[in-house]
């Protein structure tokens, strides 16, 4: 590199080929041997000008302009624009809110262009054109290892990558969780079956956050254009990334907590609302229920097997030869009374609308007349109407970047809403189209891109690729709010970019009935919960295939703690309901899901904070315990399979779960109860998480090494013979067994429990259980509303926190009065006391003597009327 620094300043012509063989990676290369219609090298390598603004400053280069401006003291935000010319300033993921915001910033002084806010100092090195940016105390938050590069319209940016830094986001790349040593390529593509190495898949998200030392850094590049990542695999001390056109317009911000970069995330691209409660408990599909009677058969044995179930899911089979928003009448002959008879037993029906239109002109299908009336299809560069074959045969696309077009499409819901379907499967979005090598639309197709903030243009498929799922659900989510304002739209969709949680939930595309895919499924689900998809699942027992019954068991067992819960398997594979396989297998399967259904008050106030925060519901170890490696690295890097279900609760299946190897439970610092037995399990630091965080640099406690004895026999009903062992010199392993999936809670949390249902529409028996675990920072919350519509916003919603302490050898827990309006199923609270006195020799409620009972674990109950006002219980 010092070779080229000294061409450039020779020679313009050998800067242009030094510049050529970085940006190419190739150890040497002339002018001549710069790929054919690159176009010509433009180094961003010497300001010659710069000026002020507001919020930042504006440097000017030989044939570019560069924009650095600061959104928030935190997070900044940077614009290069080709010919002295700044792109338009739109966006598909950003929110307007979020780009016109402007902090404030002092300048430099020294001898480079740039400014400072209260948390950030930015740099922009005259002389080589590099942008630094440092926190208050020096520290690096993100550096070019080399100045910005083009080529032609193409571009590139390499930034410095730390020697212990990790990174983590692109949504649901496979592969491990940590994206080191890897490189990736965004381009929504269809892809059954994929597998552990396939790229690209089915979600668009250039969007990552990086771990360095303990402290995080978000970076969002938003250009829709095909693009790439690389994480030090082509150069190992280097972050490249960029896109063979489009605008250079990306974000970096600074945690350094990684939980604050999630939560700017969502800031910036808007986090996912908060969903229909019946979308959170179990789901029953496949591909396809293809007649009205196997619907019903299906729905009957779920209520007669007493297996709690809110969904059931049609694909593509109940249409009309496979036309959108049609019924086959011969096989779905009451199509509308079964949709009301479901719902009499509780059952919430999602439909699949794939976006394809069927092209049958002057055949009465009022999706294609409708659609080419308004004139709603893309076409192609002669000014035609694209034609591509897709499960109808011959098929339109919608021009989902045209406003009018998304509201064109949101009117075609209307007769499948009124009649009560309650849910919207948008598939095949990528978009797929058949009978082509690329899979989708031609390059040249063009869309016309006509409001949301953009100037009216029109753009080639090249383009708009990316976007075209998240518009496709984005017509899908505001056509069912123009529909019914007061409901909450529940869509779920296999492509997006980033921003698309605003619209819709998400899963991971076409998975297999393979061991692999079921390890694989977390860290995809944690990727995608960094990502902004929060509600994300994969298909519970795999896709394709058939999964052994041991397989589909254990799959069923872990996605009970995950957002989306549904079984769902392809055509020509055997059935795949709970109740394959025999009883035994079905018993275990339906202990899981129970348990689901118990937790359902925890996991709805996870999703409410979700759609607050932008924190998921599936979480990486390391959001919550940034720093419980002294080394500061991320502690699921020696986790195996682990993830945590909300902030409280940590799930550790077997890292390779086919194997039979006993394998090491990792537990962050702290003190921790096993969920099934209530015990608590000693660990070598004794205090929380939150309180063993210590300022970045500090020493931390290492992760603690736990095992159990032995298995209980049934999840639902806490066993005896489960005993938590203490840590030790030498631990004890965990033995996998079919029937177990270790469970723990973090000492300090507060758990809301409710008694067991066989839907979101039954209304639990007895009072809610608080599950105290006591431990430092003891705190908890419960959320509640009515479940479907828009009623919380204007205070119809119930909260109610809690918190305990230990003082002078007795436990306090103070549970807080309602806020909010809403009135609550229960009228008493039963208040469990787990890591107290052993028996507690008395109770006493507002200081008044109360009764107790003893509970699983050694926990003492004690249940009080809730009046709405808190009280406080005292257990000695």
């Amino acid at each position: 590199m010092r070779h080229c620094s000294a061409l450039r300043s020779a020679s313009l012509l050998l800067a242009a080929a030094c510049s050529a063989s970085l940006f190419w990676g190739q150890a040497a290369v002339t002018p001549s041997t710069v790929p054919a219609g690159v176009g010509p090298v433009l180094v961003l390598d010497k300001v010659t000008s710069e000026e002020p603004l507001p919020n930042g400053v504006r440097v000017h280069f030989a044939g570019a302009v560069m924009e650095v401006t600061a959104l928030r003291p935190d997070v900044v935000r940077v614009r290069v624009g080709r010919d002295g010319q700044m792109p338009e300033d739109a966006s598909w993921a950003v929110l307007p809110e979020a780009r016109a915001a402007k902090a404030a910033v002092t300048r430099r002084s020294d001898d480079a262009a740039g400014f400072a806010t209260t948390e950030l100092n930015v740099a922009i090195h005259r002389r080589t054109g590099v942008l630094r940016i440092t926190d208050k105390e020096g520290r690096l938050v993100e550096e070019d290892l080399r100045p910005l590069e083009f080529h032609g319209t193409e571009f590139r940016l390499t930034k410095r990558m730390g020697k212990e830094e990790h990174f983590f986001g692109l949504g649901d790349k496979p592969g491990p969780l940590d994206r080191r040593n890897q490189a990736f390529t965004l381009w929504n593509s269809d892809m059954f079956g994929w597998q552990e190495s396939t790229d690209p898949i089915y979600k668009s998200i250039p969007f990552f956050l990086s771990m360095n030392e303990g402290r995080a850094t978000g970076v969002l590049m938003d250009n829709t254009y095909r693009s790439s990542f690389d994480f030090g695999k082509e150069l190992r001390d280097a972050v490249a990334f960029g896109a063979p056109d489009g605008p250079v317009d990306y974000y970096v911000w600074y945690g350094p907590e990684p939980k604050r970069v999630v939560e700017t995330y969502a800031w910036l691209t808007g986090p996912s609302p908060l969903p229909p409660i019946w979308s959170l408990g179990y789901q029953q599909s496949r591909y396809s229920y293809m007649t009205e009677a196997r619907v019903k058969e299906v729905a009957g044995r779920l209520r007669a097997d007493r297996l709690p179930a809110d969904g059931i899911w049609l694909d593509i089979d109940y249409q009309d030869r496979n036309r959108p928003f049609t019924v086959d009448t011969a096989a779905f002959p009451t199509f509308s009374q079964m949709i009301a008879d479901l719902a009499k037993q509780q059952f919430h029906v999602v439909t699949i609308t794939d976006l394809h239109i069927a092209k049958l002109p002057n055949q009465g299908y009022t999706p294609y007349d409708s659609g080419s009336a308004g004139d709603h299809f893309v076409k192609e560069p002669d000014g035609s109407v694209y034609t591509g074959r897709v499960w109808p045969g011959p098929s339109v696309f919608p021009d989902f970047t045209q406003d009018a077009s998304r509201a064109w499409w949101g009117t075609l819901y209307k007769t499948f809403y009124d009649e009560g379907v309650a849910g919207f499967w948008n598939d095949m979005n990528e978009p797929a189209v058949f009978d082509v090598a690329s899979k989708t639309m031609p390059d040249d197709v063009q869309h016309r891109i006509e409001g949301s903030g953009f100037r009216t243009r029109t753009a080639d498929h090249l383009e708009m690729h990316n976007v075209y799922g998240m518009q496709n659900t984005r017509g899908t989510y505001e056509g069912l709010l123009a529909l019914k304002p007061n409901e909450r739209p529940f869509v779920l969709t296999r492509a997006s970019y980033a921003g698309g949680q605003r619209y819709s939930a998400t899963w991971t595309g076409d998975n297999s009935s393979t061991w692999n895919h079921l390890r694989q499924t977390t860290p995809q689900l944690e990727n995608l919960g960094l990502s902004g998809f929060a509600m994300s699942g994969a298909d519970v027992g795999g896709f394709a295939g058939t999964p052994q019954p041991e397989l589909l068991t254990k799959w069923l067992e872990i996605a009970a703690f995950q957002p989306i819960d549904r079984d769902h398997t392809a055509k020509g594979t055997a059935d795949q309901e709970p109740w394959v396989h025999g009883p035994e297998q079905e018993a275990i399967r339906r202990r899981f899901i129970e348990e689901r259904y118990h937790l359902l008050p925890y996991l709805y106030t996870v999703a409410e904070e979700m759609s607050r925060t932008g924190l998921p519901i599936v979480r990486p170890l390391f959001l919550e315990f940034p720093h419980a490696a002294k080394d500061g690295h991320p502690i699921d890097l020696d986790a195996g399979s682990e993830f945590l279900f909300g902030p409280d609760i940590l799930v550790a299946p077997a890292p390779y779960p086919d194997e039979l190897d006993a394998y090491r439970v990792q537990l962050p610092p702290g003190a921790w109860y096993d969920y099934w037995t209530g015990d608590r399990v000693s660990t070598a630091a004794e205090v929380s998480s939150r309180d063993a965080e210590q300022p970045v640099g500090g020493d931390k406690e290492q992760v603690t090494s736990v095992q159990i004895k032995t298995a209980p026999t049934a999840p639902s009903s806490p066993s005896p013979q489960a005993k938590a062992v203490p840590a030790s010199a030498d631990p004890l392993m965990i033995t996998p067994t079919v029937e177990h999936v270790p469970v723990y809670v973090r000492g300090g949390a507060i758990l809301p429990i409710q008694s067991l249902v066989q839907s979101t529409e039954e209304t639990p028996k007895g009072p809610l259980t608080l599950r105290v675990y006591v431990g430092q920072d003891c705190r908890g919350s419960v959320y509640l509303d009515d479940g479907t519509t828009f009623a919380y916003k204007r205070g119809e919603f119930l909260r109610m926190d809690s918190t305990c302490t230990v003082s002078g050898g007795a436990v306090h827990v103070n549970v807080g009065p309602h806020q909010g309006r809403f009135r609550p199923w229960w009228t008493e609270l039963a208040v469990e006391v787990h890591g107290g006195p052993a028996v507690a020799a008395e109770a006493r409620v507002d200081g008044r003597v109360s009764e107790r009972t003893s509970g699983p674990g050694g926990s003492t109950v004690v249940t009080v009327p809730d009046t709405g006002k808190g009280f406080e219980i005292v257990l000695r």
